[in-house]
């Protein structure tokens, strides 16, 4: 880089740092918004609007995870480069690649309805305002005033990195350019729906109940929206959300887990050898769309350099070129933008037709989705945007981008998805497994009546082939059989992990004499990840120690692991529990700990139980949990009002001086789940703090 040029960069960014701007206040009417918060910090938003609740939630959620919402916006503004350096620029790049903004602003008006259009004015009121108000906690001046366009290209890449953008991109860039469609390593989430036909009360079960990281962007955060305009819904969403993703209503509930449909496809282009910037299709030669983006990286707390990239776009979309060649990426999240407004719909729907009208509009897209209501209905549907492909390609590879015929602008129905209306066994349920087996055999769903090209999974998981050991085929359930099942800690008989791991049970402690007592204590294990077992214990550190090594090896992960393997695992266990833990075997407590803060506690589970639990190293040789089961909620529909239980791992806030930073986790280790309502009038008699935005320290007797 010239001096002149180095020289150029600075004044950019000095100029860039002194033209930081202040936003106004909003005249938004705060009087309409009333915040009452439970002995667990969960808030309850009233308002005489939609828009008015979607103010207050902004609000309440900034309140308790102000942070963690300006990352969310930061990344939709693509400025996450200007606060967290060049970590932060990946994101950014990623965001102009896409172009979420520019698609956030040339679609918004089309895509939302002016009702809809109000509620995320209100959200983003209600976020500017509150960054008015607590200016000391504004990660970067720049990034205010949020607009609705910065909201919705949030959400825009939120769901593009959920469809498996950036999984593609991370693949061309490394010259692995053919697509895997499911994640090697499950994120997991479970639902189960249980007919009243099926249980002892005759009311309905639900269990909502994903499998997300413990904390940051995409951890659960619970609250209950009520407004005059016929919203009333608890239940989680995101950090940035102005709606329920998933949760309970007066009338009806919904669980998503995540599914593994082909919803992302990938071209090669045919370049000119002439000239790099042209590409042939059908005989054909076409230009590439070139631009120049600058990504802003932090350098110091004073220091923002400006850093030239090159993007590309095809008639397919957008473009990467690298040694290998020049890839475009094409899903239907880049068309549709209006997943926001659907969650919204269904949010409001008061029965099963006004919920399905809503999921029929297809903007979500995708998520497994599993629902039922105090009618006695109880629906699956593997819900995907899934585009109509031109039979004969193999969309799971990389296609040729040489051909008009591999190309696509129309979607699959929603009737057309893989779904389940009240099956004759009375139940439905998804662990991440195969939509077709999504409930009892005599039920199951043809994968030959479903275009192959959709690609849906057709694996089973330990999840579901263990749901089938404890859920009976007859006869009804109580609803502590139903919370047994829902809470069952157990791998099952067989094991189905994608790396076949009966090697661990099958060795001859005579053979391995320095590890006979683990071999027994595996032999002898009753597949329960409690805290007190030492063999989920040694099978924890076995699992993980052959997870990271064939990934670093860039070994099939579905393959089975040798005797000689198995072997080796246990001796690494025995020697990792002796260097940290001065003996030879511990139990799983011991070894996994749920962290929070400066609290430490014995933490159950292991990955693809049905309470299921991933952890990370962490200090003096032991495991730390940081994704699996999060916030749950279990629901009764019978007469009136559902009866709701809820969760969340570890407390309202994430403010560690905050009394709710962590005072959900006892209860969440012991399964003991709170009671939650949807009545306004039992919330506000036994709220702790009910105000308005913006008004600290109002007494109930002070509210209208």
């Amino acid at each position: 880089m010239s001096k002149s040029t180095f020289g150029i960069y600075i004044l950019f960014a000095i100029v860039s740092f002194s033209c930081q701007r202040v936003h106004q206040l909003s005249d938004w009417n705060q009087e309409n918004v009333q915040i009452a918060r439970d002995e667990f910090g969960v808030p309850h938003i009233f308002g005489k609007s939609d828009a008015d609740v979607s103010y207050g939630l902004a609000w309440a959620h900034a309140e308790d995870d102000f942070e963690t919402i300006q990352k969310t916006l930061l990344a939709g503004k693509a400025l996450v480069g200007r606060v967290f350096g060049e970590e932060g620029a990946a994101i950014d790049f990623f965001v102009h690649l896409l172009e979420t903004r520019e698609l956030a602003k040339e679609k918004y008006d089309s895509s939302y309805s002016p009702a809809f259009k109000k509620v995320l004015e209100g959200y983003a009121a209600g976020i500017n305002d509150f960054a008015y108000h607590h200016p000391e906690e504004i990660l970067y001046q720049g990034a205010f005033p949020v607009t609705v366009h910065d909201i919705t290209s949030a959400y825009i890449l939120s769901l593009a990195q959920m469809s498996g953008a950036d999984q593609a991109v991370q693949k061309i860039f490394s010259g692995q350019v053919d697509l895997l469609s499911e994640d090697p390593h499950p994120k997991g989430s479970n639902a189960i729906a249980i007919h009243p036909s099926r249980t002892d009360s005759e009311e309905a079960f639900l269990a909502i109940n994903s499998h997300q990281p413990l904390e940051g962007p995409v951890s659960w955060y619970e609250a209950h929206l009520r407004s005059e305009e016929g919203w009333n819904m608890i239940g989680g969403l995101f950090p940035g959300g102005a709606m329920i993703f998933h949760g309970v209503n007066e009338h009806l509930g919904w669980a998503h887990t995540v599914n593994f449909p082909d919803l992302l496809d990938l071209y090669q282009l045919d370049i000119d050898p002439e000239n790099p910037l042209r590409y042939q299709v059908d005989g054909d030669w076409l230009e590439l769309q070139e631009r120049t983006i600058w990504l802003k990286v932090k350098i110091t707390d004073w220091l923002t350099i400006p850093v030239p990239k090159k993007v590309w776009k095809s008639i397919f979309g957008p473009t990467l070129i690298t040694d290998q060649g020049a890839f475009s990426i094409k899903m239907g999240v880049l068309d549709r933008i209006g997943a926001p407004e659907q969650w919204w719909q269904m949010n409001k729907a008061q029965n099963f037709s006004q919920w399905k009208e809503a999921m029929n509009s297809m903007q979500l897209t995708s998520f497994n989705t599993i629902y039922a209501d105090k009618y006695d209905t109880i629906f699956f549907v593997s819900n995907a945007l899934l585009p109509k492909r031109t039979a004969g390609f193999d969309y799971r590879e990389t296609v040729s981008g040489n051909t008009s015929k591999t190309n696509w602008d129309e979607y699959h129905d929603f009737s057309e998805l893989p779904q389940y209306l009240n099956p004759s066994s009375g139940y439905l349920f998804n662990t991440n497994h195969s939509p077709f087996t999504g409930s009892d055999s005599v039920d199951f769903l043809d994968p030959k009546g479903f275009p192959s090209e959709m690609n849906f999974s057709t694996r089973e998981n330990n999840r579901s082939t263990r749901f089938r050991e404890l859920m009976p085929k007859t006869g009804t359930l109580t609803w502590e059989d139903f919370e047994r099942i829902k809470f069952d800690a157990q791998l099952p008989e067989k094991l189905a992990f994608k790396t076949n791991m009966d090697a661990l049970f099958q060795l001859d402690s005579t053979v391995y004499p320095d590890i006979s007592k683990q071999i027994k204590i595996l032999n002898e294990w009753d597949k329960s990840s409690e805290t007190a077992s030492e063999g989920a214990a040694i099978f924890a550190y076995c699992y993980y120690y052959w997870r990271d090594k064939l990934q670093r090896m860039d070994r099939a992960m579905d393959g089975p692991i040798s005797e000689a393997e198995a072997a080796e695992s246990i001796q690494a266990a025995k020697k990792h529990f002796l260097k940290h833990f001065k003996k030879d075997v511990v139990p799983l407590g011991e070894y996994q700990k749920l962290i929070r803060g400066d609290r430490e506690m014995p933490l159950w589970g292991l990955d693809d139980v049905i309470t299921a639990m991933r952890s990370e190293p962490w200090e003096n040789g032991r495991r730390r949990g940081i994704q699996g089961e999060s916030y749950i909620m279990m629901v009764r529909f019978g007469e009136g009002l559902p009866e709701i239980q809820s969760i969340n791992v570890y407390g309202a806030s994430n403010r560690p001086d905050s009394p709710h930073y962590a005072d959900q986790m006892d209860r969440f280790l012991q399964r003991d789940l709170k009671k939650m309502s949807l009545d306004s009038a039992s919330v506000m008699k036994t709220a702790k703090r009910i105000y308005h935005p913006g008004k600290i320290s109002i007494q109930k007797n002070q509210i209208k």
